[in-house]
């Protein structure tokens, strides 16, 4: 089962507030909702809550991150491509766009950034990253598997050399891909009844 939810901030029709709900907040507010979601689909007596896991790409693999850190009691197995692992080291006007200025409040910074809760990962993790990345730069997966590394915590990482934040170029690149994250998720979180 595949599944899709609208944290607070997204641009779905709810309204001023639901969006400008994660203002100083990105990786705190929008994480919690998406875990209180996933609490509410573990209910659910069809769904394994051995088997629950995440993915996201560049914003989505922040959250993945996220999730797999402040809630390892949820998430069993993620796959995080091009996140953004320290929101120090992402583009300013992004950052200042939506959580003002850390010379202000950087506390927001600090709790948001995936690498702050690093060392609580209990999960399996999947880090993909392209080295020619000039949005999310790779800088942001070194520091993490630093992170990583540094509080004993076992992960797998696939880098593609010379690829941008798309992992597109190069022949034989999507396939590789996907082969990749497909057999990850089969291994880690295998299909099958309850």
């Amino acid at each position: 089962m595949y599944i899709s939810i609208d944290n607070r901030g997204t641009p779905v029709p709810k309204g001023r507030e639901w969006r400008k709900s994660i203002y100083q907040k990105i990786g705190q507010v929008n994480i919690r909702d998406q875990a209180m979601a996933a609490k509410e689909i573990m209910k659910w007596n069809f769904v394994d809550s051995n088997r629950i896991a995440v993915w996201g790409w560049s914003g989505g693999g922040t959250a993945t991150q996220n999730l797999l850190f402040q809630y390892p009691e949820i998430y069993k197995t993620g796959i995080a491509v091009a996140g953004v692992a320290n929101q120090f080291s992402y583009d300013n006007l992004y950052q200042e766009r939506y959580m003002g200025l850390p010379q202000e409040d950087k506390s927001g910074f600090i709790k948001g950034s995936p690498i702050t809760h690093a060392k609580n990962l209990k999960g399996n993790l999947l880090l993909i990253h392209g080295t020619g990345d000039d949005n999310v730069h790779y800088s942001n997966m070194e520091m993490l598997v630093n992170e990583l590394i540094r509080n004993g915590k076992q992960f797998q990482m696939m880098s593609y050399p010379n690829r941008s934040h798309s992992i597109s170029e190069g022949p034989g690149t999507f396939s590789h891909l996907s082969q990749l994250y497909t057999d990850y998720l089969k291994r880690n979180c295998p299909g099958g009844a309850k």
